[in-house]
Formats: C-alpha cells, sequence, structure tokens
C-alpha cells in the first residue's frame, strides 16, 4: 500500500485530530508509511495566528509518536508551507530551522484573500479566478523555492462557484504547462491529492490530464497524500490511484526522508 504523505492533526488551525488517531488510521489502512504535513501559513488574512505553528511541540510530539510505532508504522516530519511572494525570506527560515523529512509549498492565499472564502470569487468570472489563482503559483514558486513538492495545484477549484463543472487542464494548459517547466526546471515534484475526491470533484488534485502532462514534460517526483484533516480520511480514496498514476505514465510514486527523495513501486 502507499505512503500517506499530506496529513493534518490538532497542530494545524483546522483541524483537531490526535496523532495518534491518524497513525491508527494509518495502521487499520494497512499504509505502509506516514508523514505529518501541519500547515503553516504565516500572514493569513484575517486570522494571522491560525495557522501558526507551535514547531517545537510539534516536532517533540512527532518524535515520541516515531519511537511508540517503531516497527509498525514508519512516521515522517514534514510540514506544508503557505507560500506568499513576501514571505519567501520567512519561509526559507522556518524551512531549514527544523529538520524536516518533507516540505510541502502550498498556495492558499491569493493577493491577500484565500479562495476558501466566496469573497475571492465575488465581482468577477470564475474564470479570472482561477487564472489568477494559477498565476499566483508562479508568483511563489519563482520568489521561494526551499519546498519539495508543490502541493494541490488545482486547489482553487474545490470552492469555485460551479467547482470544476467547467474547469479542465486544457482551459488553463497555457499557464499550467508553465508551471510544470517551472517545478521540473528547479527539481520539485507535485503531490497527487486525494482531497479532491472528498470535495465531491470526482478528481484528484491535480486531475489525471495535468499529472499526465507533467510526465510527459519530464516530471518524476510524485507524491501521494490524502489531505486528511481527519482520522476517517487518512488513505481516503487511495484504491485508485495506482490506475491513476499508471495511466499518467508512472510506475512508481515518492517518499521524502530528511528531503531526500527515494523512489518505490506502485503497488
Amino acid at each position: 500500500m502507499f505512503w500517506d504523505t499530506h496529513v493534518h492533526t490538532h497542530f494545524s488551525g483546522d483541524s483537531k485530530a490526535a496523532l495518534a488517531d491518524m497513525a491508527e488510521a494509518a495502521l487499520r489502512l494497512n499504509l505502509d508509511g506516514l508523514c505529518f504535513t501541519d500547515h503553516y501559513d504565516y500572514d493569513y488574512p484575517g486570522e494571522p495566528e491560525l495557522f501558526l505553528l507551535d514547531f517545537d511541540r510539534y516536532r517533540q510530539e512527532t518524535a515520541a509518536l516515531r519511537q511508540m510505532y517503531d516497527g509498525r508504522l514508519p512516521i515522517r516530519f514534514g510540514i506544508e508551507l503557505g507560500l506568499q511572494p513576501h514571505l519567501a525570506e520567512h519561509n526559507r527560515k522556518i524551512a531549514r530551522s527544523y529538520p524536516f523529512d518533507f516540505v510541502i509549498g502550498s498556495s492558499h492565499v491569493v493577493h491577500g484573500n484565500d479562495p476558501y472564502y466566496p469573497s475571492y470569487f465575488e465581482g468577477r468570472t470564475e474564470a479570472a479566478a482561477y487564472r489568477e489563482y494559477f498565476e499566483s503559483i508562479l508568483e511563489n514558486i519563482k520568489s521561494f523555492t526551499d519546498f519539495d513538492v508543490y502541493g494541490h495545484l488545482d486547489y482553487v477549484v474545490r470552492y469555485g462557484p460551479n467547482k470544476n463543472a467547467a474547469y479542465s487542464y486544457e482551459k488553463y494548459s497555457d499557464i499550467i504547462d508553465e508551471i510544470l517547466r517551472a517545478l521540473i526546471a528547479g527539481g520539485k515534484g507535485i503531490e497527487v491529492n486525494t482531497g479532491g475526491f472528498a470535495k465531491g470533484l470526482g478528481h484528484p488534485h491535480p486531475t489525471e490530464a495535468v499529472l499526465a502532462r507533467y510526465r510527459e514534460l519530464g516530471g518524476e517526483i510524485l507524491t501521494v497524500g490524502s489531505d486528511a484533516h481527519i482520522p476517517q480520511h487518512v488513505g481516503a480514496e487511495f484504491a485508485r490511484l495506482p490506475d491513476i498514476l499508471r495511466n499518467a505514465g508512472f510506475s512508481y510514486y515518492t517518499v521524502f526522508e530528511k528531503r531526500k527523495p527515494h523512489f518505490l513501486p506502485l503497488p
């Protein structure tokens, strides 16, 4: 079975899950391993303390759990950094100050607004809002490079007025290709995030077409994550992944340890 390398706990401002409960869920599913990637979104609009992180306690609890589950479930220490261009130096210091196994870089805030809230979409077309989101990804990855994979590349479609009813890779292929090429040139990967299924989209983040295009362009680093915030979502929809990844041209996926990629065969 896969590793789940995108999981949140009570250290994230949007989760109340205990680390041990997430680990027990992974054990029940016979996952090969688990990496905690709690949120750190500095300067989050309106609620600047919502996604701050007690790094020392987070590190200590993860280390204690790793010992507790030794021999039963490999556990890694990661983080999901919320990227904004003006935070590049701040996030760089965070990434280098702790012994993370894995760093996800994600865009949650776009020019002061999170697409999670309907206000992001007010006063313009859904297509314009989606394009601004993709353009912000380019801004972020050009200003900050100390991450391992880029997270949930088409996150914005979770929350659009029509979600993904009018969204496709082809409609935004120019900007998405530019993102993928920049990531590949920088030695960065992307994740396949099954949270899209949990949000009712019927597809992972990014979609199957984007995954195939990433591989076609030479992308090799691909991690797997549920984006779970509760134990019931750990490893959600992972049974779909072998076919999805093989159809996209992959025979392996990636797990990071001490910021180094390890390539594992698909189950």
